[in-house]
């Protein structure tokens, strides 16, 4: 690991680590405003993320952080394929002044992004996959790749309308889970709910709607993939039509759904009882 001392927040050698709460500036972005083509970076944000970036398949090209993380990873940092890559040390106030707010965690890691795996791939060896549509809450996605990490979920597909799963909120509420799970962005919606279909899969929509039958009665095939819409509309009428089976949580208090991550945790947990 080669250690580099940052002293000014200007130097250039930080630069994908700098003004990452700037909307128009900010390194984790493909798009910025004006049409502008963003760096595209994956941003890791404390000590737990940055190793699981360094165990998934977006390796870290830099680190940025201060002495003491630099002590708390120097084991996961002596990995072989880590040689060569720089980790920026600074106090904490320069990563404060470089990132644009006092960061907690001590630590980031950058990646590039790797090419983006397709549908057909993240559902080739899986029983049980999560599908969103129009989830644009990056803390609801990150809940999402959390709960399916620990509740046996295979993979993650998004559909039409969905937020960026990798910007740096999103994986930092994952606890990293979004660079080890596998997902892909469907380039046919609502079309590849019939690739699924051919694949094997029983889709269900959650819905809390008319014609929905209680959850625990639709997760039995043997293979499943739980489709979830954004809070308020939740899933278009189209896809829902597409879908073998509309399932719903049996509420009470005349309260009529849950936010979206934690239902989809009650729907992995009750598949993972199968």
């Amino acid at each position: 690991m080669d250690v580099v001392d940052i002293d000014d927040p200007a130097d250039p050698r930080v630069d994908d680590f700098r003004d990452l709460s700037s909307v128009d500036r900010r390194p984790d972005v493909v798009a910025l405003p004006g049409g502008v083509v963003g760096k595209g970076l994956v941003i890791a944000e404390g000590t737990l993320v940055t190793q699981r970036m360094a165990a998934s398949r977006f390796t870290p090209h830099a680190f940025f952080g201060v002495d003491r993380r630099l002590r708390e990873l120097a084991t996961d940092l002596r990995d072989p394929s880590l040689r060569g890559v720089p980790f920026y040390r600074a106090t904490a106030q320069v990563m404060a002044d470089t990132v644009g707010f006092h960061l907690n965690r001590g630590v980031l890691a950058a990646a590039h992004r790797p090419a983006e795996l397709s549908v057909a791939e993240v559902i080739a060896d899986a029983r049980t996959v999560a599908v969103l549509e129009g989830v644009n809450d990056h803390e609801n996605i990150g809940s999402v790749f959390r709960n399916a990490a620990g509740l046996s979920v295979d993979a993650v597909i998004f559909g039409a309308g969905c937020a960026d799963p990798l910007y740096r909120r999103c994986v930092r509420v994952s606890m990293g889970h979004a660079l080890l799970m596998p997902f892909a962005r469907s380039d046919d919606w609502p079309g590849d709910l019939d690739l699924l279909r051919d694949r094997g899969f029983t889709t269900v929509a959650l819905t809390p709607g008319t014609g929905s039958v209680p959850l625990a009665d639709a997760v039995s095939g043997d293979k499943v993939a739980f489709l979830l819409g954004a809070e308020g509309p939740g899933l278009t009428e189209e896809t829902m039509a597409r879908c073998d089976v509309r399932g719903r949580i049996p509420m009470s208090r005349g309260t009529d759904s849950l936010n979206v991550a934690t239902a989809a945790a009650v729907a992995f947990y009750e598949r993972s009882r199968i």
